[in-house]
């Protein structure tokens, strides 16, 4: 939430900002700005958005997935997305577990997974009641079989082999 005191951001701002190779976020008002990300997020990332792209259906994008009905500008995406994916780096682990969590059910965001390249292991968060919560977890080797948005078996290690 939003600290006494403090400018608060807007998009516009954002938009604003250099693309400088830097990744820019803005939560709840506050710029977040981190550096490219390591070697084991970049890899899960890839293999990730491969495997997601091989079990999409028509009517999803992965970008990791926005539906192609969504009013989707080079910027931004005019809904919540039918999947968000965070994928864990020391430097962003708890902006990634606790603000953005809280962001995306704020925003009214479905599913959330969270990708931890270290352990490694795939966690699976999804609306219910209006709540994102756990339903499913997989670490290692174990495959994790998941239903919603669309059907895809994940195996944690196999993003960080």
């Amino acid at each position: 939430m939003a600290k006494a005191g403090v400018s608060q951001l807007t998009y516009a701002d954002l938009q604003a900002l250099p693309d400088d190779h830097n990744r820019y976020e803005l939560i709840d008002g506050e710029l977040l700005v981190s550096a490219s990300p390591n070697l084991a997020h970049q890899v899960a990332s890839r293999r990730l958005t491969i495997l997601l792209d091989a079990a999409c259906p028509p009517g999803l994008t992965v970008l990791l997935a926005a539906r192609d009905d969504d009013t989707l500008t080079e910027r931004h995406l005019a809904h919540p997305p039918a999947l968000a994916v965070e994928i864990l780096s020391p430097s962003s682990r708890s902006v990634d577990l606790v603000r953005k969590r809280a962001a995306y059910e704020r925003a009214g965001l479905d599913h959330y997974w969270v990708v931890d390249p270290l352990l490694p292991a795939v966690t699976v968060l999804a609306r219910v009641a209006g709540r994102l919560v756990e339903v499913a977890a997989a670490k290692g080797d174990e495959p994790l079989a998941v239903e919603r948005p669309f059907p895809v078996t994940v195996v944690a290690a196999d993003l960080v082999a």
